[in-house]
């Protein structure tokens, strides 16, 4: 059976740095047998956590029932179903996108929390999936991991949904020009990240 490899963009340009290397990987997992699907985080209705915590009361290793009626649901099975996952996001001021910020939230039905508890703890604490963490910023690449929480906020949407990154691809220097053209030094570096996910 083939492996199902689900990305999850958070970038606001398709076609854009993020959404580019996303694809990278993508195809390469592809090749190697593996099926992909890829979601773009802004086509979703995805309503902001009002922090109720009524997906938090309930026990059990499923996800809490959230009181909003949109696309979250479907988005969550489909990242429960995949055998590993592709997360973008660019770093903006400092930090993922707004759209990225706003799935994180919702992901507190991950947690159990009934009133009374001080701290969650979370519903299944497994990280059997792999998982590729791909941002971009204006600069250098070493800054993003150094000076921005973008690549920790995507290692910690990877453990909530149940994944283990096994790489991260931060590509700085992207403000250069209007339009970046990515080298093939960082098209294989994503490549090579696909692959893995597929065996």
């Amino acid at each position: 059976m083939s492996r199902k490899i689900l990305g999850i963009v958070g970038s606001y340009r398709k076609g854009g740095v993020v959404d580019s290397l996303v694809d990278e990987a993508l195809a390469a997992a592809s090749q190697q047998g593996a099926e992909t699907e890829k979601i773009y985080l802004i086509d979703k209705h995805i309503e902001f956590c009002t922090n109720c915590r009524t997906c938090t009361q309930e026990p059990g290793a499923e996800p809490g029932e959230c009181v909003h009626d949109d696309e979250m649901r479907d988005i969550l099975a489909k990242c429960r179903e995949a055998d590993g996952l592709v997360l973008g996001s660019p770093v903006n001021l400092g930090y993922v996108t707004a759209v990225t910020r706003r799935f994180m939230e919702r992901l507190v039905c991950m947690a159990y929390w009934p009133w009374g508890k001080w701290s969650p703890a979370m519903r299944d604490t497994a990280r059997n999936k792999p998982a590729v963490l791909i941002t971009s910023a204006a600069m250098p690449g070493i800054m993003i991991r150094l000076t921005t929480g973008t690549p920790k906020a995507l290692k910690t949407l990877a453990n909530m949904l149940g994944a283990k990154p096994i790489a991260t691809l931060c590509v700085g220097l992207i403000a250069c020009q209007a339009k970046p053209t990515l080298s093939n030094k960082v098209r294989n570096k994503a490549r090579q990240a696909g692959r893995k996910l597929a065996h």
